[in-house]
């Protein structure tokens, strides 16, 4: 009997992977696993097939060339080897992905098999505080595009009184050039569960809700078979690994609005109401949702918790540079060679992701900007690409790591016409609470259109700069006040676009 792993992943299914594990299940003693994406995803469909070795893999497969997979008769550059020891793999340091495209993400036993559980029962043989004291001394930040201490937010929970606590994941993943939480749900969903049941144990929560955007229905598939499996196992429920601790948890689909990212609109939206931003204080910590003590955590922070909480908060510390520790889930995506998933530890350069990981642009052309941090991110000249990845020195560079997107565009693009999209781009997601994002991105638009069209331009430039700045003081929430970022940045960095006195490329888009 030869075992075959065809990832069951929305990006491997999008370029036929189905059919590929149908015609792999149709072979007599052939028996086929659906895992998770490895993140390689040029190479999607990449079948591995399990061998005395390892397990080798072969990428770009179609259904007709199933049987030449298992017989070896495919042509040699399109064999991978043993996948674990591909050089683009081994570079890496996997930790919140160690286990996706590995485990079969609907069994609880396997995933126990590869390590899984061990920071849960370790965190339920320790007191809650210590437990919070583990995810403190990690550095852990929050990996929704904020970057604040996880440990804080943990604490302000645990020591809130109230007669009913939640936990919370944001999975609502709308950024451009984002898709790490997708593939951790479809390829490894008990990391997220282990993390937020021992969040719920750390801050007293019985119940916790994962928020997930609803155009990801293969992902809330693969996640409610993984909830269902840990329940039969007993490891959700009234009696959580045998402990005695009560936590339930549940899968709220949005109905498609971005502002629901944000975390006070998200939790408006899991109460029932219209997805809309809260006026802040309270913070959610003391009265989130149903007015109770709310931790909400991002997918990627809860999925680095379990192995915090096994291998101890100074191990993940150890790892990364300054504030900014442990590892983050890089995103390639755009106009770019080797487009995929990287998890390295902060500190790595924007052009060593580009360049070494990604391969540099798909059509071949010069990079002229990357947009790093989803559309509300700046854009990024290739003067920076040295800039480490880290918060702060993102911060000071005038740009931000946000959700670790990273989408690149070559030397075609027109600046100012991404500007007029980020502005566009508010004013069709916004929740319309507040007058600066609900307005200003509108008349952000207009201004942009003017220059573009060679209206009195010096003038209109002032304008738009004025009013990026009401918008990024006045604006209730990131939506509006975060905005202005990529405007700014394409302003600063290829003034000649608004102005039309770039120099075009040959064959440039103007």
């Amino acid at each position: 009997m030869t075992t075959v792993y065809v990832p069951g992943d929305a990006a491997a299914v999008s370029v036929g992977a189905d059919a590929v594990a149908a015609a792999f299940a149709a072979i007599p003693d052939v028996t086929v696993v659906r895992n998770g994406s490895r993140g390689m995803l040029w190479l999607e469909p990449l079948v591995e097939v399990v061998t005395d070795d390892g397990r080798v893999g072969y990428g770009n497969v179609v259904p007709e060339e199933a049987a030449a997979v298992l017989a070896g008769d495919l042509p040699q550059d399109r064999c991978l080897g043993v996948v674990d020891q591909h050089p683009w793999l081994t570079s890496q340091l996997r930790v919140s992905f160690a286990r996706v495209g590995i485990v079969d993400p609907t069994s609880a036993d396997d995933y126990a098999a590869h390590g899984g559980w061990a920071g849960l029962r370790r965190a339920l043989s320790l007191p809650p505080e210590e437990v919070i004291a583990e995810v403190t001394e990690s550095g852990l930040r929050g990996r929704g595009g904020a970057g604040f201490p996880a440990g804080i937010k943990w604490k302000t929970v645990r020591d809130t009184p109230a007669d009913q606590k939640f936990v919370t994941c944001n999975a609502d993943e709308g950024d451009s050039g984002t898709f790490a939480d997708r593939m951790m749900l479809e390829g490894d969903p008990f990391t997220l569960i282990e993390g937020m049941a021992i969040a719920g144990y750390a801050v007293g929560a019985t119940e916790g809700y994962v928020y997930l955007r609803s155009e990801y229905p293969q992902a809330a598939h693969a996640l409610q078979q993984a909830i269902d499996a840990s329940y039969a196992a007993g490891l959700l429920g009234n009696d959580v690994a045998g402990s005695g601790v009560r936590f339930d948890l549940h899968v709220r689909v949005g109905a498609g609005a971005y502002i629901c990212g944000e975390e006070s609109s998200m939790l408006e939206s899991l109460e029932g109401k219209r997805g809309e931003v809260r006026a802040k204080p309270p913070i959610p910590a003391i009265s989130g949702l149903f007015g109770r003590p709310t931790l909400v955590n991002n997918l990627l922070t809860l999925g680095a918790v379990p192995m915090i909480l096994a291998d101890g908060g100074a191990a993940y510390a150890e790892v990364g540079t300054g504030r900014s520790r442990g590892t983050q889930v890089f995103q390639l995506a755009g106009n770019i060679a080797r487009g995929g998933i990287v998890e390295l530890p902060f500190g790595v350069t924007l052009g060593e992701l580009i360049d070494d990981y990604g391969g540099g642009t798909r059509s071949g052309r010069p990079v002229r900007a990357v947009q790093v941090g989803g559309p509300l991110g700046a854009y990024v000249p290739p003067e920076q690409f040295t800039l480490p990845m880290d918060y702060e020195a993102f911060a000071e560079a005038g740009a931000m790591v946000g959700h670790g997107g990273i989408v690149v565009f070559d030397d075609t693009v027109d600046m100012a016409r991404m500007a007029r999209f980020a502005m566009e781009f508010c004013s069709v997601e916004s929740c319309g609470k507040c007058t600066p994002c609900r307005i200003g991105s509108t008349r952000g638009v207009e201004t942009i259109d003017r220059i573009i069209a060679g209206r009195d331009v010096s003038a209109n430039l002032v304008l738009l700069e004025d009013l990026c700045d009401t918008m990024t003081q006045g604006s209730l929430c990131a939506m509006g006040g975060l905005t202005p970022n990529p405007v700014l940045s394409a302003l600063r960095h290829w003034p000649g676009d608004f102005t039309g006195s770039a120099t075009a490329t040959e064959g440039a888009v103007r």
